[in-house]
Order: structure tokens, then C-alpha cells, then sequence
């Protein structure tokens, strides 16, 4: 069986089970995000969008908004860990399989102002078992400037995401 067209990923209790369909694993990876995005209402609100999507991989962007400006002038600590948070949880799911956030931490490098667009790429770096571990790296898009680094420690929770289509 081909990788490319394995659609959904399903536990069962000797493994994983496989069903095919006219997706690649990467397409199937987009639906999944594009899912979540569409019931969370923390993204709609900051305005993240989505810039690509794969198989362990999500890469996102944010505008600073004034509302998400801190006493210094600069982004919140905090926002910058919601977008981080939010690669992280897509490139977590990307699989099909329910995963959510076990633990984070986060660095901040260098601080971003009002009006700069934020990118944020989340790499799952090592996967045993349930556990998972994502390294997100924020940066400035206009000169590619290191904001923060996250990392991610992630939990499968059993079952899909998005459920194969019955016929």
C-alpha cells in the first residue's frame, strides 16, 4: 500500500489500521487543520492564518495587532505562546490522529511591535508511541528576525480527527 494515498489513520487494538481513499497524506493533513481552524474561535479572533500545511509541519502567520500589545510597547508574551501553541497543535494533528498538548515551554528572543507580521513553523522533531515532541520557531517576516523558539511535548488521545466517509 502506498504511503501517498493512506487517507485515515485509525487505533484499533493490534495497531493501526489504514483506509484508502483519492487524498495524499499531505492533502489529508490540510483538511484536518483546516478543520480545527474552523471550530476554534481563538484563531478567527487573532487572526491567524494558515500558510502551509504537511504531514508534521504547519506554518502560520499573525499580524500585531494594537490589542495584543503589552505596557512596553511591544507583543504580549502571551499572544506569541497562543500562535506558537496553535502551530504546534496543527502540526501535532496533521497525522489524523487526536493529539493534544502535554507540556510547553517557550524562549523569547527579541521583542516584535505593532503592525509586524509574525510567522510561525512547527516541525515535529521525534514521535514514540503516544508521545510526540515540536519545535516551533517565531520569527519577523520582514527581516526574518528569531522572536521566540517553542517546544512542545504532545499526547494521542485515540481516534480521528476527521472520520473516513461510510458508503
Amino acid at each position: 500500500m502506498p504511503s501517498q494515498i493512506i487517507i485515515f489513520k485509525r487505533k484499533f487494538f493490534g495497531g493501526i489500521r489504514d483506509s484508502i481513499g483519492l487524498m495524499t497524506n499531505d492533502d489529508l493533513a490540510l483538511k484536518v487543520v483546516q478543520h480545527l481552524q474552523a471550530n476554534e474561535g481563538t484563531n478567527k479572533v487573532w487572526g491567524i492564518e494558515i500558510e502551509a500545511v504537511r504531514v508534521g509541519y504547519a506554518r502560520l502567520s499573525m499580524v500585531i495587532r494594537p490589542g495584543m500589545i503589552n505596557g512596553y510597547g511591544n507583543i504580549h508574551g502571551g499572544m506569541i505562546f497562543a500562535l506558537a501553541d496553535t502551530a504546534f497543535a496543527y502540526a501535532c494533528n496533521s497525522e489524523n490522529l487526536k493529539t493534544v498538548g502535554q507540556a510547553a515551554s517557550i524562549v523569547y528572543l527579541s521583542p516584535a511591535r505593532q503592525g509586524e507580521v509574525l510567522i510561525a513553523e512547527a516541525s515535529m522533531t521525534a514521535q514514540a508511541g503516544r508521545s510526540g515532541v515540536a519545535s516551533v520557531q517565531i520569527k519577523s517576516q520582514s527581516d526574518n528576525r528569531s522572536i521566540a523558539h517553542f517546544q512542545g511535548q504532545s499526547r494521542s488521545i485515540g481516534g480521528c480527527v476527521l472520520e473516513a466517509p461510510t458508503n
